[in-house]
């Protein structure tokens, strides 16, 4: 029977962007250490398949706190590669501001530190401003960041597949390395980057790092019908999910075989209280600690850096003249359109973006948000959830304590973790990329 899959979005203070504003936020947010360990083996007691780790490589007034100062993701994960046994461990990795040799071995070590949990999340790097950290003045053109990822993937693949079947005890014994060219080196010369090989550590347990992708523009869609196995989503309307999810398929289907399987996986976003009124008294006291000059530089970050500063927050969002720029164009088009569809003024669109940033929101009790998981699941708009409590500790306490249990009863998530790799732990067959 096919089961629904359980990711987590770790987070500091909680995903809404008022959170370190409320009391009952996790003191320090990102950099409580010992909080995020406990957390890590919360989350394997309760069988989620896996925890996942974003990443921000700028600071400025538009960044959400809890990225504002917290830990480097995959340094942190190798601990907690350590401190759990069964947990997959995805980790957020930038194609425009890396290389391809170090980001592949950085993620073969974290596989084999975790006897094969590790996970990619291959990301392009949205954000323009991110470029000035990096000696650039402004980051490269959406399309041509998609171009650039797919030249860098397939150059880590062919890092990853450089030892095949080689045995480097047996290289050790002879006293001989590089033996008839085994590791072989890639010689791989392209538009974006060239690189000789092979990599400096042998092949990990999985092959390598079970692929993951966000985004849903048409580029974005593209590059992960070609390589991703997991897919991040932000999706408001079942039916446009369930659209999305069937192209996607078909895409993978097109480009890489009926064998392919895909996992499909919206965040969302629970309110969580014992009735709904004590949840909707949640939403709205987080709602209302949103500072109206951050919760507008926070929306135009996502609009590219379009300027909202002169309008009135009555104003019908249709009004609002909008650029896409250069920025996530699947998260604006997601934003106009569910504006539209609810005739939001800016203000609501303000706080609907600031607050969960696109992610579908669920306000209810444990029982309305299982629901709701098991429509979106049973219909097809989602394998599973990335699961984004809007604050940290309370509203990450009561999924794993109200809502997993439910799940578990009606027999949609698993109760204990099958043994292998994550790919295996997922269903999804183990990566042979060597011949």
């Amino acid at each position: 029977m096919k089961r629904m899959k359980l990711g987590y979005f770790l987070t500091g203070f909680g995903h809404h962007v008022a959170s370190s504003r409320h009391p009952d936020s996790i003191k320090a947010g990102g950099m409580n250490f010992k909080k995020t360990i406990e957390q890590a083996k919360i989350l394997e007691r309760a069988k989620f398949d896996f925890l996942f780790m974003s990443d921000s490589l700028y600071v400025d007034k538009k960044t959400h706190p809890d990225m504002f100062t917290f830990f480097e993701p995959l340094s942190l994960m190798s601990i907690i590669a350590m401190e759990t046994k069964h947990l997959g461990l995805i980790v957020t990795g930038s194609t425009s501001f890396s290389e391809p040799f170090n980001l592949a071995r950085i993620f073969s070590s974290l596989d084999h530190y975790s006897d094969g949990r590790a996970g990619w999340n291959i990301v392009t790097s949205g954000i323009n401003a991110t470029a000035q950290n990096f000696s650039g003045k402004k980051n490269v053109d959406h399309d041509l960041r998609y171009d650039q990822a797919d030249e860098f993937v397939d150059i880590s693949k062919k890092l990853w597949d450089s030892w095949g079947d080689v045995d480097s005890q047996n290289l050790h014994e002879a006293g001989k390395f590089l033996k008839d060219e085994q590791p072989k080196p890639i010689n791989y010369e392209g538009e974006f980057y060239s690189v000789k090989g092979p990599l400096n550590i042998e092949q990990s347990p999985q092959g390598y790092p079970l692929l993951v992708q966000a985004g849903s523009s048409k580029k974005g869609t593209e590059f992960a019908s070609k390589h991703a196995e997991v897919v991040f989503t932000a999706q408001n309307d079942i039916d446009d999910a369930i659209n999305f999810a069937q192209n996607l398929k078909n895409q993978v289907v097109e480009k890489r075989g009926s064998d392919q399987e895909i996992v499909i996986m919206p965040g969302i976003f629970p309110f969580i209280g014992e009735t709904r009124v004590e949840a909707e008294a949640h939403y709205k006291e987080l709602q209302d600690l949103i500072d109206p000059e951050m919760g507008l530089e926070l929306l135009s970050s996502y609009l590219g850096d379009s300027d909202l500063s002169g309008y009135d927050l009555s104003t019908p969002f249709e009004e609002v003249e909008v650029d896409k720029g250069n920025n996530i164009q699947s998260r604006v088009d997601l934003i106009k359109d569910t504006a539209k569809k609810n005739n939001s003024t800016l203000e609501d669109v303000m706080k609907h973006v600031a607050g969960a940033r696109g992610h579908h929101i669920i306000v209810g009790t444990p029982e309305d948000v299982a629901d709701r998981m098991e429509e979106w699941f049973t219909r097809g708009a989602a394998d599973g959830f990335n699961i984004m409590p809007p604050l940290n500790p309370t509203q990450f306490e009561l999924f794993v304590d109200k809502v997993i249990p439910i799940l578990k009863e009606r027999g949609l998530v698993q109760t204990d973790y099958n043994e292998g790799t994550l790919r295996e732990k997922l269903g999804l067959s183990n990566i042979k990329i060597h011949s």
